[in-house]
């Protein structure tokens, strides 16, 4: 059984408010939960609002299981034009 977890350092350029942060991550982790079995919560920055630090943690019976949801979720990450990626952390259980 592996147990990962990735947090994901966010900058949220066109936001002007809490509200307006809160709007874009609200997307993404509803497209997120949508598609796969993760939790995750805004872990940083709660109070910014142009930065947000989102943890993502799953579990699975095989490391490359894990990376592979956690890869397909950056993807989306990735893909969204509202956010750009600071930086990304990765720690396996």
């Amino acid at each position: 059984m592996v147990i990962a977890y990735r947090n994901f350092e966010l900058l949220i350029p066109h936001s002007h408010s809490l509200k307006e942060k809160r709007q874009v991550l609200r997307k993404i982790k509803d497209t997120i939960k949508s598609r796969y079995n993760v939790s995750f919560a805004e872990i940083g920055f709660q109070d910014k609002w142009q930065r947000s630090v989102l943890g993502l943690v799953t579990i699975a019976t095989k490391r490359i299981d894990v990376d592979k949801r956690l890869d397909s979720i950056q993807s989306i990450i990735e893909t969204d034009d509202r956010i750009d990626i600071i930086g990304i952390e990765r720690e396996y259980l």
